[in-house]
């Protein structure tokens, strides 16, 4: 036997013994608590993580919990309570403003994926004027969205309608539903349920090409300075889940039906998932986008020194994507796709 095949038999034996079921169940997992701050399209990484045991296999118990809005789930992530937030850029640079040590370590989705949407009797911009819009919170993304959209339109978002806040896009939908309110903002596929309603598409956020971050992923410096390992470990994980979501659409949809409280309509489905997975939204190489929170800032300044002054470098912990991207991780994950 040649030492080539002797070789090739050590290297064989050896993956067989990492991959045992012996050797997995002697792993030592991390357990981990990931928040996250909506029901969205937008969350597939983190769902696709779990769901298809990328944690797992990278070293961590991640047990996932939501938080009804992105202010809460900061709030967890500041308390240590939740370390790892997959939450709105938006949430993190006003925290980061505020004092906090919170930074994006994931880029997530780095655009918009919004629409404005209006009661049925609403067919033009000019009939919201006087009523009410409702945004998930102040100071979140869809409060951002909410603004930009009115303005488009040619409304003024301070004379000329009243921004409610109203929670989750479930809360949202009911109080259009109901008329409290004449518009809302959605992201897909909520978008798409209350199209089918018969609810006005009133503008298209996403059409308008904005650069925005969006739905990252957000630590503490002190978490990444004491655990980074385990940052590593959940960055790593991200990157996988987002290369699974963009070669494996079926295990995807399934896993978007599942979270988004068990949607039947495929067509809803998939329109929602190839939005969600596109390039121009998920990036492979899931860098936090700086002109994007460049965006935030601008919309902030008018009304905050403190956002007119910040640099979007300051909101970021590049390292971990750095590695992954530097060496060539990231690429080889994708060297056998089109």
């Amino acid at each position: 036997m040649t030492s080539l095949k002797i070789l090739g038999l050590i290297c064989t034996s050896f993956c067989l013994f990492l991959f045992s079921p012996a050797s997995l169940s002697a792993q030592q997992f991390h357990n981990l608590i990931a928040g996250y701050s909506s029901v969205s399209a937008s969350f597939l990484p983190l769902w696709m993580a779990k769901e298809t045991k990328i944690f797992n296999r990278n070293g961590l118990d991640v047990q996932m919990v939501f938080f009804n809005s992105g202010t809460t789930a900061v709030m967890a992530l500041l308390s240590g309570n939740s370390p790892v937030s997959h939450t709105a850029g938006s949430g993190i640079v006003n925290s980061r403003l505020g004092g906090s040590d919170s930074v994006l370590i994931v880029g997530g989705t780095v655009s918009l994926d919004w629409w404005l949407l209006s009661r049925p009797e609403s067919k033009s911009a000019v009939q919201l004027k006087g009523g009410s819009v409702a945004i998930s919170s102040f100071g979140s993304s869809s409060d951002f969205v909410a603004r930009f959209a009115l303005r488009k339109l040619g409304l003024d978002p301070e004379k000329d309608v009243i921004l409610v806040s109203a929670g989750s896009p479930a809360t949202r939908q009911a109080a259009m539903e109901g008329g409290r309110v004449q518009a809302t903002v959605h992201v897909h596929p909520s978008t798409f349920i209350a199209q089918k309603k018969g609810f006005n598409m009133l503008a298209d956020v996403a059409a308008l090409g904005l650069a925005y971050q969006h739905t990252g992923v957000a630590t503490t410096q002190k978490f990444i300075k004491e655990n980074p390992a385990i940052v590593r470990a959940y960055v790593k994980s991200q990157v996988e889940a987002v290369h699974r979501l963009k070669t494996d659409r079926e295990s995807g949809i399934r896993v978007l039906a599942k979270y988004m409280g068990g949607i039947k309509d495929r067509d809803i489905l998939e329109k929602s998932y190839d939005l969600a997975v596109a390039d121009n939204m998920l990036p492979r190489k899931q860098y936090p986008t700086l002109e994007g929170i460049k965006t935030i800032l601008d919309f902030m300044a008018p009304k905050d020194a403190r956002a007119a002054k910040a640099s979007p470098e300051d909101f970021v912990d590049m390292r971990f994507v750095k590695e992954f991207d530097q060496s060539g991780f990231v690429d080889s994950l994708y060297s056998g796709s089109r």
